[in-house]
Parts: structure tokens; C-alpha cells; sequence
């Protein structure tokens, strides 16, 4: 598989860009995070998602109730049945959220230079002259001059269906505004941002924390994705609030950045989160155009560095109405690849788009392409420069491990783990080559029953690039004997082989855990 790789700084015979990409059992190295919804919930849908590459299943709560979400999530249990994919479950949180309620469902027509005013009053019917919003907060918070955008999942003000106003005045609790575009509105409930102003709501409202004690204990969500995170204090409270609910004291945080208040503090929020989702729609509204790409840069390097998840959104926004992207949106999907992020995020796209599983499989294939060229080499001499010695025992292990993959030319990386810790720090050195991460279970008490540790960890690496779980048989106790180990070792060779990314005479390197030491070894293998 290495040997298949290229480098941008390398001549590429331009032929050979015309020849067609080889099947892979794994659709790509980075992952993808499709967002279920009335497009996307049947479990013929869902299936053909897991199928072309979809590994985390987003569950926004902005849109329907807990109840529709769990008919969307029975149907995904029953989609993963009949694929045999792993796949993640993400709640994403309302948080500091502003939406425009109509609820009469009537399109609304807006013409630019016209006026709408802005009230609070949620009694009122939404039309050209009056929205109706959620937020009785808005007239202290903005003045004259101020930008608001209005869309229905899309608000860039370019499309017909967005809109972009100017606050030209406020009338007690309302806020009077100018169009500055010509655009229809449709929808029963409609996004609001007030571009760079400080709005004063909770990032975890208490709609939030109810669907996340009820829907996300029943069922053991792996990913809170928490929206509008403005202080590292944000992921601190959630994850106290998580601590209180059982099996979520496991649940990753995904501190979702929106704002430009998120982006001042995104040093200390990446510390205390578990991944960073970089939400380009609305921050692509607070930044100017061209600086846009630098923050994209610089987030995904910091990400990196810190070997977390970073998960990049809105890259093709066009493909929810047609079935081929933009070439614009083709080259940003590769570019966030060569950038470093870990997944890309479809949410209108795969929500309501037309085409789910062809844009899943569309943006899975750039993915992949992308991959081929990422260059590994600097990318490792950089990673290891910035952790500097002396590193700790882990890291020098899961370096020495995709060293020496690279160098052997392995076809994979087998590592077993508990945590899931390894397999990460692993997948932090970015390897050309797949990382088959076997979670060992832990067994584990809560003083009134035993269970088993591992289905957690396994299914939080699959946001992670080139991280592909499988789960031990439970018999094997994560400090095992060498006999176990061989034994486990077997079946994921057995799996490597059944999955096609393993053939005869292929070199693996193996790291894993003997008593208190850590090895990596190199196996060949046989006919």
C-alpha cells in the first residue's frame, strides 16, 4: 500500500491521473460523519451511507424531537446489522443557537432594500414584514450597522434561500432591519446568526442537558458534539455534567467551533476537549473571506500536534440538490485532507440533500485520492520535532511503530489496546498504511454488576483517520498472556486477510503489550 503513495512534490505523469482508482475494502483513511435526517433515515438509506463510508452517524437536535431521533437511530442498529459496519453515534447540542420560528410552514418572500423586523414574541406568524425569533436578548445585543444572516441549514447570503441583513434600528424588544438580498425562506424553523456578537446563552441550555440524560443515556452516545463552544469552561461543564450520567463519564467531547469568541480561545478549548469541529458555516460568517483558510490551517496543525480529532464541515453544499460538486468544493475537500483533518462532516448534504449515500461516496473517493499524496515523510519529522525528547514511553512507541511500518513497507499496523490510547497515538503519526486497532475488554464493576469495557473505545476511533476497530473476544484479559496474544493476533490477521488490505507475503508490524513492556515486532507472512 505504501509503495502506492505519491508525493505533490513529485513529478506525476499526468496519464496516470486518468487511471481509475483501485476498490479498497476501507473507502478511505479519513473518515466521514454523515447527519441522518428525513433524507437519510430509512434503513435502505442508512445502509447504503455504511456502505460507501459513512462511520459516524450525526444526530442533530436543532431539527425534530427525541422521538424522531430514536425511529432514525432503530433504523441505523438495524442498518449496522445488515452490513456488518461499525459505526458512532454524535449528539450534537442546540447550545447558543438563535432561530427564526414559522411555524405556519409558509414560504416566506423577501426582497432586498425592503425592512423585517426582528421580534421575540414567538406568538406572532412569521412573514415578509416580521420573524419571529427565540431570543428576547437581540435588541440589547446588537446596533445599527450590525450583519445577521437567516437560512434555512445554508446561510452564505450567495443562494436564494439565505439571506443577509443590516440592523438599521431597534424598536423596544424588536430589531429593524434591512434586506440586502432577494430570497425565499421555506421551513418551519430557520438558523439566525448575529455575526461577531456575543449572545448571552448557555452553551449547554437545559433542553440540551434533557435530551442528553434521557435519549443520550438510553443510548450510549460515543461523540457530544457541543455546539457554539466559547471557553475551554463550556467543555468543562459538560463534561462534569457527563460525569453524573454513568456510561457517558466515557462519552467524547467535540468542542465545536463557530465564532470568532471560540477562536480566541481555542488553545485552552482544545486542551480540555476530546476533538475540535471546525463548523465553517457560521465561522466562515465572523472571519473576513481570506482569512478563512488560515484559521483552517492553523486549527487542523494545533489539532494534530495535540494528536486529537479534528473534523472539518460545509465542504459540498451544492451536492444537496445535485449530484456532482462544484469544482471549488472537490479541490477544499482535498485540501482538508492535505491539512490534516481526521473527517469531514456532511450535514445538510446527507440531512435533507437529494443524494446521501452518492455524496458520501463522491466525497469518500476525494478522500482517498487526497490520501495518496499526503506527504507522511515531512508530515512525521514535523510531529516529532514538536513533541521533542525525551517523549514519553507511549509516544515513542506508537512512533517506532509507523517508523518501522514505513520503512518495511507494511501493508498494516496491528495494535491492541484497552483504551483505545495507543491505536491514537498511532494514528497520530499519520501512516500511510491502515491501523487495525484490536480493543482488548476490560472487565469492570460498578459495585453492583460486572461488565465489559471495549465498545466504547472501539467505536470512538472511528472518527479517528486511518483507525479501524475491531473488538477481542472478551475471554482475553487486556493483560494476556502470550499464547492470548497470538490467538487475538490470528483473528485479526484473519480479518486483515478476509477484508483484502492483508495478502500473502505482505509484511505487519505488531505493537502491543507483554507483561509491563510495550514491543513492536515485524511479522512476513506466509503463503
Amino acid at each position: 500500500m505504501h509503495s502506492s503513495h505519491l508525493l505533490l512534490e513529485e513529478p506525476i505523469r499526468m496519464v496516470s491521473i486518468l487511471e481509475p482508482s483501485k476498490a479498497s475494502f476501507f473507502p478511505a483513511m479519513t473518515k466521514i460523519v454523515g447527519t441522518l435526517g428525513p433524507k437519510s433515515r430509512s434503513v435502505e438509506v442508512i445502509s447504503g451511507c455504511l456502505k460507501a463510508g459513512m462511520s459516524v452517524a450525526r444526530f442533530d437536535f436543532s431539527w425534530h424531537d427525541p422521538e424522531y431521533h430514536r425511529e432514525t437511530l432503530e433504523n441505523l442498529k438495524a442498518a449496522i446489522k445488515l452490513t456488518k459496519k461499525l459505526c458512532a453515534v454524535m449528539l450534537d447540542t442546540v447550545g447558543a443557537e438563535l432561530q427564526v420560528v414559522n411555524k405556519s410552514e409558509k414560504a416566506i418572500s423577501l426582497e432586498a432594500d425592503a425592512t423585517v423586523a426582528l421580534t421575540p414574541d414567538e406568538g406572532q406568524e412569521a412573514s415578509s414584514n416580521l420573524l419571529p425569533i427565540n431570543f428576547d436578548g437581540l435588541s440589547k445585543a446588537v446596533k445599527k450597522g450590525d450583519t445577521i444572516f437567516i437560512g434555512q441549514y445554508l446561510f452564505t447570503g450567495s443562494e436564494t434561500t439565505s439571506v443577509w441583513l443590516e440592523v438599521s434600528e431597534v424598536q423596544g424588544n424588536d430589531v429593524v432591519c434591512v434586506i440586502k438580498n432577494t430570497a425565499t425562506l421555506t421551513g418551519a424553523l430557520f438558523t439566525l446568526h448575529a455575526s461577531q456578537i456575543r449572545i448571552e446563552l448557555p452553551t449547554l441550555s437545559d433542553k440540551d442537558k434533557e435530551v442528553i440524560s434521557t435519549w443520550g443515556v438510553q443510548n450510549k452516545i460515543d461523540f457530544l458534539s457541543l455546539s457554539y463552544t466559547r471557553h475551554a469552561e463550556d467543555v468543562r461543564h459538560a463534561r462534569e455534567f457527563l460525569s453524573k450520567l454513568g456510561d457517558l463519564s466515557q462519552t467524547q467531547i467535540f468542542a465545536k467551533i463557530e465564532n470568532i469568541e471560540g477562536l480566541n480561545h481555542f488553545d485552552e478549548i482544545l486542551q480540555e476537549s476530546d476533538g475540535i469541529i471546525l463548523s465553517r458555516g457560521n465561522l466562515g460568517i465572523d472571519l473576513p473571506p481570506e482569512k478563512v483558510f488560515l484559521f483552517q490551517k492553523a486549527a487542523l496543525y494545533k489539532c494534530n500536534m495535540a494528536g486529537k480529532p479534528a473534523v472539518v464541515t460545509r465542504v459540498v453544499d451544492s451536492m444537496t440538490d445535485n449530484l456532482r460538486p462544484t469544482r471549488a468544493e472537490a479541490t477544499d475537500v482535498a485540501n482538508a485532507v492535505l491539512d490534516g483533518s481526521d473527517a469531514i462532516l456532511l450535514g445538510a448534504e446527507t440531512l435533507r440533500g437529494l443524494y446521501p449515500v452518492e455524496t458520501i461516496s463522491t466525497v469518500g473517493r476525494i478522500c482517498a485520492e487526497a490520501d495518496k499524496v499526503f506527504n507522511q515523510d515531512l508530515y512525521f519529522k514535523k510531529t516529532v520535532k514538536y513533541v521533542g525528547e525525551p517523549m514519553t514511553h507511549l509516544e515513542s512507541i506508537a512512533s517506532s511503530a509507523v517508523r518501522a511500518a514505513i520503512k518495511v513497507k507494511a501493508s498494516v499496523i496491528i495494535c491492541f489496546t484497552s483504551s483505545g490510547r495507543a491505536a491514537r497515538l498511532i494514528a497520530k503519526y499519520r501512516p500511510t498504511m491502515p491501523v487495525l486497532s484490536v480493543v482488548i475488554p476490560r472487565l469492570k464493576t460498578n459495585q453492583l454488576k460486572w461488565s465489559f469495557s471495549g465498545a466504547f473505545e472501539a467505536r470512538q476511533s472511528l472518527i479517528v483517520r486511518g483507525l479501524f476497530p475491531m473488538l477481542a473476544d472478551p475471554r482475553h484479559a487486556a493483560e494476556s498472556t502470550s499464547a492470548t496474544n497470538e490467538s487475538v493476533l490470528k483473528v485479526a490477521l484473519d480479518y486483515g486477510k478476509a477484508s483484502g488490505i492483508v495478502k500473502p507475503h505482505d509484511r505487519v508490524v505488531v505493537c502491543q503489550k507483554v507483561g509491563d513492556a510495550s514491543v513492536v515486532k515485524i511479522i512476513e507472512l506466509e503463503d
